[in-house]
């Protein structure tokens, strides 16, 4: 006679704790070669209708596709395991998503949910999503375009964990590295928490194309805490929407902590934009490092066409050393990226014009740095109400500044000497 323990495995997915489901029960194989979506998302699935629980990645390589959490879901990934991301692009299904500030089809992610709340990615493991033959896909697109423009959207590249319209969202402890596309997006989210991860994606000897750290689009009450990032763009980046169509969605980035983080090599610490459609406000960074030859500390990027409003952003109590430049306000950026047809369409009349205003850094040493860098705004997009105070540089050039109206400058040195207006 079957026991009801037996017949209750067979049926798929037994756990002895109805809280807690492994992968293994489910079929996977931590072999590094046979792809595990379909029992990991079996796994999901299970918990889920259970109301909920931890679906466990024991130790061992899963290899795997896209998968997407369910309701009330924790996806545990222990130490000594690792959920590595197939190769197969056909194990990346198209959807409708968010890219770049535009809504769009795209391959999933490696990790996805989609309007679910209470759900969790944690533990001491691994997910590597095995980028290495899609940057090289980018670099050679890239390499023929003839008039030099950036082929971003013309490369498709999943993401590592992206979480869309989600709400009580907990990522947490794990090793993050070699994503194919952005490592974690979140948008449309209220209320997330993302502590004690470390990134890695390389800049040697291929460089992780559009690899960001961490980026947080259109979403709010987010804090990022305790995060150790490396990659070959953007560290931490705040976005809300690009052009027309990031106008049309008009959703803002705001109520975001940045806090006990460190940038190593990376395009920007905490960059804002430059998608600022939506508008992006209420920003406090405090107590980060940058280092290691990150491009810059405090970035902050947009141009015309793209519109919103980005203000009320405080940087405060941040170490560099090592940087290419402390500073860089760029209100004419990536003006030579390729766009789909269907997304050059002119912002409605009037809404087009960034405003970027009321930015405070305070409490800031830099060492060792290439420049002090550039606070550069145009006539008809100026840098309003900037203020640093307590700024102390060590570069080897100085500041750029136009177009920076009301820009104070409060015991601000320069190897050693004082900064005047």
């Amino acid at each position: 006679m079957i026991s009801i323990l037996r017949l209750l495995f067979l049926a798929g997915c037994f756990s002895a704790s109805a809280a807690q489901i492994s992968i293994g029960d489910c079929g996977a194989v931590a072999d590094g070669r046979t792809v595990n979506t379909r029992a990991i998302q079996q796994a999901i699935d299970r918990c889920a209708e259970q109301g909920g629980g931890i679906v466990l990645v024991p130790k061992g390589t899963f290899v795997t596709g896209s998968i997407f959490l369910k309701q009330g879901v924790t996806l545990k990934i222990d130490e000594g395991g690792m959920l590595l991301g197939s190769q197969n692009t056909n194990d990346y299904p198209w959807i409708a998503t968010r890219i770049a500030g535009l809504e769009m089809k795209w391959p999933a992610a490696l990790i996805n949910a989609q309007n679910v709340n209470n759900i969790a990615i944690t533990g001491a493991g691994i997910i590597d999503g095995a980028g290495l033959p899609w940057w090289k896909v980018y670099w050679t697109t890239r390499e023929n375009e003839l008039d030099g423009t950036d082929p971003h959207f013309k490369v498709p590249r999943p993401r590592l964990i992206h979480i869309m319209g989600g709400t009580n969202v907990s990522i947490s402890g794990l090793l993050l590295r070699n994503s194919a596309f952005w490592t974690v997006q979140l948008t449309y989210c209220d209320g997330v928490v993302v502590s004690n991860l470390t990134i890695r994606n390389p800049h040697t000897p291929v460089h992780a194309a559009s690899s960001d750290g961490i980026d947080i689009d259109s979403s709010r009450n987010v804090t990022i805490d305790g995060c150790d990032i490396v990659c070959d763009d953007d560290g931490i980046c705040l976005k809300s929407g690009r052009d027309a169509d990031g106008l049309r969605v008009n959703r803002p980035t705001e109520n975001v902590i940045v806090r006990n983080c460190h940038v190593g090599y990376a395009a920007g610490m905490v960059v804002i934009g430059s998608e600022t459609s939506g508008g992006i406000r209420h920003v406090r960074v405090s107590n980060c490092r940058a280092d290691g030859n990150c491009g810059c500390v405090v970035r902050c990027k947009s141009r015309m066409g793209r519109g919103g409003v980005v203000e009320d952003i405080i940087y405060d109590n941040i170490e560099a050393d090592n940087v290419r430049a402390v500073f860089e306000f760029n209100m004419d950026a990536h003006n030579a990226m390729w766009l789909p047809e269907e997304f050059r369409a002119m912002p409605p009349a009037g809404k087009g014009t960034p405003v970027v205003r009321n930015i405070t850094v305070r409490g800031l040493t830099a060492r060792h740095c290439g420049s002090a860098g550039n606070i550069v705004g145009l006539p008809s997009i100026p840098i309003q109400n900037v203020t640093l105070e307590n700024v102390s540089i060590e570069a080897e050039d100085g500041f750029v500044i136009r177009n920076a109206p009301a820009l104070r400058l409060v015991d601000v040195t320069l190897n050693g000497k004082a900064v005047e207006r």
